[in-house]
Parts: C-alpha cells; structure tokens; sequence
C-alpha cells in the first residue's frame, strides 16, 4: 500500500469532531441530560478512540471465466456474484468522475469523514420534522461494504448495514485510517469493484457489461451518469423495468449536472448527454453449464465441473471446491477445441436428429496429453421444463405406460463420460484390442494363425439357459457375426474382419484376467458392481469369457482414451477436460497439466496400433489385413495414416466405432440411452450409423493438421 502525507491539524480536527460526536451519542444514550456537557467530550474521546483502526479486508467473490483452447472462445461463466476486479486504468475517466459527482463532492479533498458533512447531518438530525441527512463519503461507503464481505457471520453483515450512530461512528474511524493508507484513487478502484448496481452486477465490471455491454474503459457521460447514479439504489433506479426507467432518467441527469457542479464536464457536453436517450441493455451475464455461450459446449462444460468437484486441489470438500470455482475469480483455459467440437457436432446431428430416441455419441481425445478436445451428441444441454414437457414419450414401454418422458431432445444426463447413474454402454467388439495387447505382452506375434470355426466350444462355463451356451452343455459357445466360418486367420486379418471365434480362443489361451488388465490399464472403469467384482478379483476374472467382445460398459471417453493410449506407445494419460488455470492475480494453478504414465511397452502399443489399421481401410508397410474389412471408407474419408475398431453387440442395440491418428482418438456409441435393452437395431455403414459420424469428426479435427505416419511395430512381434 502506498501511504499519503496528511495534514496534521486536519487528521487532528477530524479525530476531535468525531469524538466529540461520539461523546454526544453515548451521553445522549445514557444520560440525556448532560448530552451536551463537558462529560460527553471525555466520553467521546474514550469511545472514539477504542474503535478499531484495522480494516480486514477480504476478497470479494469474482466471476470465473471457461475459454476454449484458444484462450479467446468464450465458453461459459461461473459465478455466486457477477463481479471482476479492474484497475483504475480501465475504468473510463467519466465513471471515476460521475461516482465522485453522485456520491462525494469532496472526496479528494478531506481525509475519508467529511467534517463539516457530518456537522451538518448532525444538527439537522438533531431537529424534529427534519428529513435525515447522510454525511457518508465514499470512503465510509467502502468501508461499510469491505466489512459487509469479510463478514463470516450473519450477524456481522447485518451490523455492518444497520442504521445506527454507532455503525456510522465506526464507518467513520475506519475510514479515516483507510484514508491514511491508501491513495485515493485505490480507495475509489475499490469502491467501484465492490459496489452493487442491480440485475446481478457487482462492481463496476459487470455493470457495464450487463447494461451497455462493452468495458468500463469505454463508458460514455451519459452511461457512467447512469451507473453512477443507481448505486445508492439499484432496486428503485432500475432502468430495465418500467417503474424504475423514469427514476433512473431523472437521477442519470441529476448526476450529469453534478458533473457540470464539480468542473469535471462543461455545460454544453452536460447538455448533449442529457439528451441522449437512454438505451440500456439489460443481458444478464449467463451463469452455469446451462447457460453456456453455444449449447453445444453444454455436455463439455459439464464435463470439466464434474472433473473440477473432483479435484482436492480446490478443496477438502465439495462445497468448497464449488466456491472456489464461482467466486474465485479464474481464467479457465479448457481443452476444447472449436474446430474439433464444431465439427463433432455437426456429425453426430447429421446422423441423428435431436428429436432422436438413439443418441450418436462422439469423444475426441489427443494422444499424449489426455485433454479432451471435444464431446458431441444429438441432445441439447437443459433440463426437461417439468411444467411445459417437450421431451418425446420414453422408449422403455414400461416407463412411458407411467407417463415418464424420455431424455430427448433435452438432458442433463452425463451420457458422455459416465457418473450419476450412467454406468456406460456395450462397446462390442473394440474390446479386442484389448485382446490383441495382452497377447502381444505374452509375446504372441500378429502373425499367430487360428483356424477360427463358425461357433467356438470354449471351457468358460456359463448358465445353460444363456443363448450363449452350446447346446446341452453349461459352455460358453461363441459364434461369428456373419454365420460364417472365419478360417485360418493371423491377428490382422481376424482384427479386420472382427472374427468372434478367433478372439475368444485366443483370451482363452493368455487368460481373459490378463486381458481385463490391459483394459484397466488403458483407462476402462467398472461401474457396474458386478463387474466391477470381477475386475478387481482376477480368478473371477479368468472366467470372463465373453470379455473380449465388448459386454463390460464403458464410455465414449473412456473408449476414445483407451486407443489414444496406444496411438503414442503405451503412454496413458489421464483424461483432462483444461490446459490452463489462471487466478485472478494472474498466478498459474499446476493441476491442468497432463498426468500422464507408460501403461504398455512402445513395442507392444506399436505392433497393436498396427493391427488396428487393418479394420479401417490403412494397411502398413507389414500389415497382412486379408481382403475383408469392417469399415474401409475411414481411410479415405480422413486422408491420414489411421487406425481404429468397430464393434456390435450380439442384439445390435449398441453400436461403436474407434476412430485415430496420431493426432486425436476418436470414439463414437450409438445406443438408446434411456432403453439399453431397445429392438431398435444400431447400425454402422448407413447414414444414421456410427461410422459416419465418427470418421466425419476425425476428418472436420485433421483439417489443417499434418498427416503423421504410425511408427512401424517390431519384427518379432510381427512375423
């Protein structure tokens, strides 16, 4: 703080009026008789000088910002008040000046009490059928505010409010001390943050924004008149409403005329201001994920709050990581990327409608930092209106019989990325990449042959009564897709044909908990309690023999990251929905860098993602794919190295699709949400399956970025 030199007598002047005042008070108080006698001097002196002199002064709650990774886009806002500290410097030299004019003529000129201000409101005061007068400066009014928002009680803001002589001798000798260690323009910057001026604005920041929406530094007479003039009641001079327009006029041109008063505008600019018809805005600034700038970013927005309520960096609980994030002020750079997401968006609603019971969900994920760069799906981010439905009818019939709604075309539902009831979807037969690394950590080539028949007896026991089981017998008996025997097969070619009864043995032969390892290696959660016994318990999970075919749930996100993995040689790196957190004071918080560990060998990841290249249309410089692929046209609609995976569950009620380059891992699910169990049948290659949309965000993310090569697998895990 930078202290200014006083003058003593004035310092002195003021601490004696005071005192005497607040002698007055006491002995008026106590004995009435003597209010005006030498005894009230004394008490005065004592009283007064027992006030406290330390202003604690905390912060008061600021709004946090959510920008795309461009550090421009804006996102969303976040706040329990819609405040944000600025410098003097970018407040327009007519606010500084209008405040001045409507509140305190005087204030660059006494020492924080206006002496003959409180002289005056005294004695008039003092006389009956007077109108009371107020002698506070605004300096005073800072201090009321300052101990309003360091209260930690109740009580405390209240007695910081109350209309009261002790309250006002208290403001008074705080402010004198106030005055002696700020300048007066520091006083005056943090009087305008603090201030109240209606319609959710706090401080002069959002005023400006809500009402004229532009900075403060561009205020004009007439709009800094305006704010100035509403701070002593923002209720009564609001100009949005009808009864407070006129109220606001009349005070704006008061404050105006004001200004002419204190030499701080001419007669003639007072005129045209005057004259200017008063236009405000009224947008309240949007607040919450609801709220976002573009709904689209809605589903990604509530992304990153679930990651943020996470984050024991913010917190011991989560009522204080909550506070934190709307009241401390952050910039928040994200990982979204406006291209990618925009992209993202377009594909999934080309392929389905938002009227749409399936919903076609779409994950983008970057290999090697784990930021999600974008979450799409054909649902709009808000609530149901409980009064005025305009979700469809449920898809589950025994839901909808109840009159239950559907969560189309609005929900809040984290469909994306799993929590609050969402445990996931059947993913089919992406899960056998799965398959493919645990085999080659066992040192399997991918040129390992099976002859793989059109059903497989395996030794994994199941209940009889599954369709599942072979006839007669407790055995899990799987069959290809297309009823059709696969033959001999090597790794690539049954990876590219997504050949069941080549995977199955070969889980079978590496032990299916060593495949469910590598999931849960790579990133896959189970949220499911069942299955969740299973995976942590590896003598269940040896007997999970339909693991390899995608039956355990999972996520867009989680599937996206899990190839994203192997597209940067084993590395994982936790899924992250930031790239940047700034303070207020522009100091960096460390918890948006990536967190990041190798999971698998770079050999291992390498020989794996070459194995994925044969399903999606890319063969490598060693790859043997075989003449059948489940989805070739990705190659061609990316026009990059890429590799990938589809998969379908055996009710075709879930279909998936992985999609990357070295760049981004693309996942995409297309499911009935609200009805898993749905005779609707997912489909791929078709304009409303998930291919298109999938392959189509992979493409709109490559746009401008260079073609990367996959770096080739070892030889011995090859041949």
């Amino acid at each position: 703080m930078r202290k200014r030199d006083h003058n003593v007598l004035t310092n002195a002047a003021s601490l004696l009026v005071c005192g005497l005042l607040a002698g007055v008070v006491v002995a008026a108080a106590a004995f009435p008789a003597v209010a005006m006698s030498g005894l009230a001097a004394k008490a005065g002196a004592e009283t007064f000088g027992a006030l406290p002199t330390e202003l604690a002064v905390a912060r008061a709650p600021q709004i946090s910002y959510l920008l795309a990774s461009d550090g421009k886009t804006p996102l969303a806002t976040m706040y329990d008040e819609n405040r944000r500290d600025v410098r003097l410097a970018d407040i327009s030299p007519y606010m500084r000046k209008a405040i001045i004019a409507a509140e305190d003529h005087d204030f660059y000129k006494h020492n924080g009490v206006d002496i003959n201000g409180v002289a005056r409101a005294f004695v008039n005061n003092q006389s009956e059928g007077s109108g009371r007068q107020g002698a506070s400066t605004l300096t005073m009014q800072y201090v009321r505010l300052a101990i309003a928002y360091s209260a930690t009680h109740p009580a405390d803001v209240v007695a910081a409010t109350e209309d009261t002589s002790a309250r006002k001798l208290r403001e008074m000798r705080l402010a004198l001390q106030v005055d002696k260690e700020f300048s007066k323009d520091e006083i005056l910057t943090r009087y305008l943050n603090l201030a109240s001026f209606g319609n959710g604005a706090y401080g002069i920041y959002a005023a400006s924004q809500v009402y004229f929406g532009k900075p403060p530094s561009k205020l004009k007479i007439e709009e800094a008149a305006l704010l100035a003039g509403m701070v002593k009641a923002p209720t009564t001079n609001d100009p949005t409403t009808e009864l407070g327009y006129p109220l606001a006029l009349d005070r704006r041109n008061y404050v105006i005329q004001n200004m002419v008063d204190i030499k701080a505008i001419t007669q003639q600019e007072a005129d045209a201001a005057k004259a200017t018809k008063l236009v405000v805005k009224d947008k309240r600034t949007p607040n919450g994920c609801v709220a976002a700038n573009v709904n689209e970013w809605g589903f990604f927005c509530d992304y990153f709050y679930r990651w943020w309520m996470d984050q024991e960096t913010f917190g011991s609980t989560r009522y204080d990581r909550e506070r934190r994030l709307k009241s401390g002020g952050y910039t928040i750079v994200t990982s979204l990327d406006v291209q990618v997401q925009r992209g993202a968006d377009t594909a999934v609603r080309k392929a389905k409608s938002v009227n749409s019971k399936e919903a076609a969900m779409v994950a983008v994920v970057e290999p090697g930092t784990g930021r999600v760069r974008a979450l799409a799906v054909n649902r709009t981010f808000r609530p149901d209106n409980p009064r005025n439905p305009t979700n469809g009818p449920h898809s589950n019939p025994k839901q909808r019989a109840k009159g239950v709604s559907g969560s189309y075309p609005n929900t809040m539902n984290p469909l994306l990325t799993g929590g609050d009831g969402i445990t996931g979807y059947q993913a089919g037969s992406t899960f056998k990449i799965f398959t493919v690394v645990a085999a080659l950590e066992k040192a399997i080539p991918l040129s390992y042959t099976i002859d793989a028949p059109q059903r497989f007896r395996s030794e994994y026991v199941i209940d009889r009564a599954s369709p599942t089981a072979c006839p007669g017998t407790d055995l899990y008996c799987p069959t290809n897709s297309d009823k059709k025997a696969g033959g001999v097969l090597t790794m690539w070619s049954a990876f590219a044909r997504s050949t069941n009864t080549y995977f199955v043995p070969l889980q079978q032969q590496i032990g299916a908990e060593n495949v469910v390892d590598v999931a849960k290696r790579l990133g896959i959660r189970f949220r499911v309690d069942r299955e969740d016994r299973w995976a942590a318990d590896r003598e269940a999970a040896h007997d999970w023999g339909a693991f390899t075919l995608g039956v355990s749930d999972t996520t867009p996100l989680e599937l996206a990251n899990a190839y994203a993995t192997l597209a940067v040689d084993g590395t994982y790196c936790e899924p992250i929905p930031v790239q940047a957190i700034r303070g207020p004071d522009g100091g960096t918080v460390d918890v948006a860098g990536p967190r990041c560990e190798k999971r698998v060998s770079t050999g291992v990841a390498r020989a794996a993602v070459d194995a994925a290249r044969c399903p999606v249309g890319d063969d490598s410089a060693t790859s043997r794919c075989g003449g059948s692929r489940t989805a070739a046209q990705v190659k061609a609609a990316v026009d990059a190295p890429v590799a990938g995976k589809t998969g379908t569950t055996d009710a075709e009620n879930y279909a998936s699709m992985v999609a990357m380059t070295k760049q981004y891992a693309v996942a995409g699910i297309l499911t009935d949400p609200d009805w898993p169990q749905t005779t609707v049948k997912m489909g791929h290659q078709q304009r409303d399956g998930i291919n298109p949309p999938v392959y189509e965000s992979l493409a709109a993310a490559m746009q401008g970025k260079p073609r990367i090569d996959f770096a080739p697998a070892p030889t011995d895990l090859t041949s």
